[in-house]
């Protein structure tokens, strides 16, 4: 049996691809729930997402009389903005996507995180203590020579096409197909 992978897009410029990290997750044998943090709805084709996935994509909570989802074995958050690695780092559940995050590292569930970010909030204080705190919780951010490096500001939508989908599932402890449930 597959493990379940959740794949948390935010609302950044690579989010409209996120059907790139979909296949090569699914190529290497997980099943994937993606997670869109609410304002990401508006970066996503969600109807392609979820004939790709066979799952809806959520953005809210369920409501009680509808069925559980199967809990994740992974989680990647990509691409990753400013707000909700900060939020993730002070343990902040204001949306469906955080509530995941704040629980994973109690549940022994690993986290890859593959920002999108400009040089000048990758600068601020808050945003360096975040990705300490994450780190320090054995989540992998993958920020740093290798991994995502910031672009200059108002160059975004220049780096989008490059983005390194591939480093977030590299990141991930094991493949969908590694370990039987």
């Amino acid at each position: 049996m597959s493990k379940i992978l959740y794949i948390i897009v935010c609302a950044a410029g690579p989010a409209k691809d996120v059907g790139k990290l979909v296949t090569l997750a699914q190529d290497t044998g997980w099943t994937v729930q993606l997670i869109a943090t609410p304002p990401a709805l508006d970066f996503i084709d969600v109807p392609t997402l979820e004939k790709q996935t066979g799952r809806p994509v959520r953005s809210q909570y369920r409501k009680p009389e509808e069925p559980k989802p199967p809990r994740a074995d992974a989680i990647i958050v990509a691409p990753a903005t400013y707000n909700t690695i900060n939020k993730f780092a002070q343990g902040i559940a204001d949306t469906y996507a955080l509530g995941l995050l704040a629980e994973a590292p109690g549940l022994g569930i690993p986290v890859a995180i593959l920002p999108f970010v400009n040089s000048a909030l990758a600068s601020r204080t808050p945003f360096r203590r975040s990705i300490n705190h994450l780190r320090a919780e054995d989540i992998q951010v993958l920020l740093g020579p290798g991994q995502f490096e910031p672009h200059t500001p108002s160059s975004g939508a220049d780096h989008t096409d490059a983005y390194p989908w591939h480093l977030a599932l590299a990141a991930l402890p094991v493949s969908g197909t590694d370990v039987a449930r």
